[in-house]
């Protein structure tokens, strides 16, 4: 169910890390370093940690210890701190190690919480969310802007780049129609041809005719970003990821403890009701429904819904309007129909005290 591990990979980005090794310590070796000198950082891309799988890493770190080193930074005060390496930290420490191989670098906030990221999103096995939160925040440190401006930038980027591309498409079909019937002549260069870019610049007719639109550096950085991950590109991102983010925390909750899938996950965020949708979640992951089987259950789910609410609907009509007709009739002068009444209404009251 979830994603193929990318653990035994090596780190292998070709995304720029923007710091210089030169004067690292102890760079490209590794030392020994007590466990109670190290610390975890306060702020780290992974959240959620698969207990089996730590299980089963403290087990082997018990036989065969920490074979790969920890990346640490110090920090002052004697103490270093994770960069990479946190589930190996976590299990040593429940293997109870006393010391794990490190290698420790000086590194900033910013390049220590970028080499973190780019580690977890190359190395890790992260969950979809973690993922998509991980190249949000990547995102984030490249372009200079929040996280929480990212998303909008990117849907911005992509109906611009939409629109470029459909408008320069448009005019090269244009231009080569006229040089094929020869309106366009070299004497004729007061003809100005123009398309936008991504961001809204022009370029001149120049570029549409050489086939070489204008660059824009923001888009340029998004792209770098996933060309050096190699997971999917911006605009895939954007169109199967960001919509990932949207989903009540419920499902967000499932997807991050990897016990659902994205596709699963979306399907099931159908369903309006909290405590409905969060029994259907329980019973689709500890039945593991198929995606054909959960599509099916909403689908009867609905129909029975829309029934039930037609049925109660027909019946507070039917009610209303014979209540309406009580009301007029003559019955009431009648002693034998006055007890019928009263007789239906001790029931009436009976039921709704039961309710």
């Amino acid at each position: 169910m979830r994603r193929t591990t990318k653990t035994s990979q090596p780190l292998k980005s070709k995304i720029e890390v923007p710091w210089d090794t030169t004067g690292a310590l102890n760079a490209g070796s590794a030392q020994f370093m007590p466990l109670d000198q190290i610390v975890l950082p306060p702020n780290q891309p992974r959240r959620y940690f698969d207990p089996e799988a730590l299980k089963q890493l403290t087990e082997s770190i018990k036989q065969h210890g920490i074979l790969q080193p920890l990346l640490v930074r110090p920090i002052g005060g004697g103490k270093h701190e994770v960069v990479a390496g946190e589930r190996r930290y976590r299990s040593g420490i429940e293997a109870k190690l006393e010391v794990a191989p490190v290698v420790v670098r000086e590194l900033s906030d910013d390049q220590a919480f970028q080499l973190a990221l780019i580690e977890n999103l190359l190395r890790e096995d992260l969950n979809p969310v973690e993922e998509t939160e991980g190249i949000l925040q990547l995102l984030s440190l490249k372009l200079g802007r929040s996280v929480e401006e990212i998303p909008p930038f990117l849907y911005r980027l992509q109906r611009l780049h939409n629109k470029a591309s459909t408008v320069t498409h448009n005019v090269m079909g244009e231009v080569e129609n006229d040089s094929t019937n020869n309106v366009i002549s070299d004497d004729q260069g007061d003809i100005e041809l123009s398309t936008h870019n991504v961001m809204g610049e022009t370029e001149t007719d120049d570029s549409v005719l050489n086939h070489e639109p204008a660059v824009n550096p923001d888009l340029k950085i998004v792209e770098s970003v996933f060309d050096g991950l190699g997971l999917m590109t911006w605009e895939s991102f954007v169109k199967n990821r960001l919509p990932l983010l949207n989903l009540p925390e419920d499902i967000l909750d499932a997807l991050r403890e990897g016990s659902l899938e994205y596709t699963k996950a979306k399907a099931i965020a159908q369903i309006q009701k909290l405590d409905e949708r969060v029994e259907f979640l329980e019973q689709a992951i500890a039945q593991n429904w198929s995606l054909s089987e959960i599509r099916q259950r909403i689908s009867e789910k609905k129909a029975a819904d829309s029934t039930l609410n037609t049925e109660s609907n027909n019946y507070k009509e039917r009610f209303t309007t014979a209540t309406t007709k009580l009301r007029k009739s003559r019955i009431w002068s009648d002693p034998k129909k006055r007890k019928q009444i009263e007789k239906l209404l001790a029931q009436l009251e009976t039921l709704t005290n039961v309710e």
